[in-house]
């Protein structure tokens, strides 16, 4: 039984894979595609990239004020990843559902088993890369990180895809175009 009601369960699909998959481009597609869609904005701890919305992207909060939301039961998941903490906040989710919207959750490993154990009437998918090589490139394309932490990405992408089996899906980013209709039929045919 979940905690918030049966109901959250069934409206909440949750996307991950490692950093440089694809995760949040094939999420903001299938927003695009569809308006009964919407994406949950998780909060986090690190620094804006250029161009981030507190709000849009994400809620950018201090490490105080992340630690204080976890004391006051404030999150449906969070974890720490790298060094940074991201969660996804129950009031986002709550309002969004109320707009009769279903949730597209992008978070890593850690939060969707949280998400399962809590939810398990959740729909979860794994993006893959479709080869370590390819991800190294993408991870360097995006410019946001120096080499020591794209070294560390990998092995944390290296450590999440041995927990692909325990998602509903395991979709294979390979061609945006092919990877976003997959998932959008995935999700369709779930709701």
């Amino acid at each position: 039984m979940c905690k918030e009601g049966n109901d959250i369960g069934s409206k909440l699909v949750v996307v991950s894979g490692p950093s440089g998959a694809g995760k949040d481009t094939i999420a903001a597609e299938i927003i695009k595609l569809d308006g009964k869609f919407s994406l949950s904005v998780s909060a986090t701890t690190r620094a804006p990239r250029e161009g981030e919305v507190d709000g849009v992207n994400y809620f950018f909060l201090s490490e105080d004020e992340f630690l204080r939301n976890i004391k006051e039961n404030a999150f449906i998941e969070y974890a720490k990843y790298s060094s940074n903490y991201y969660g996804t906040l129950k009031r986002d989710v709550q309002s969004k559902i109320a707009e009769g919207k279903i949730i597209i959750l992008v978070i890593d490993v850690q939060g969707a088993e949280k998400i399962k154990r809590e939810y398990p009437d959740s729909l979860s998918l794994f993006i893959m890369p479709p080869s370590k090589e390819i991800l190294r490139q993408r991870l360097n394309d995006r410019m946001t990180e120096d080499n020591a932490d794209i070294e560390k990405r990998i092995k944390i992408a290296e450590d999440e895809m041995k927990k692909r089996s325990s998602y509903d899906y395991v979709v294979v980013n390979d061609d945006l175009n092919a990877a976003v209709s997959e998932v959008y039929d995935i999700i369709t045919k779930s709701h």
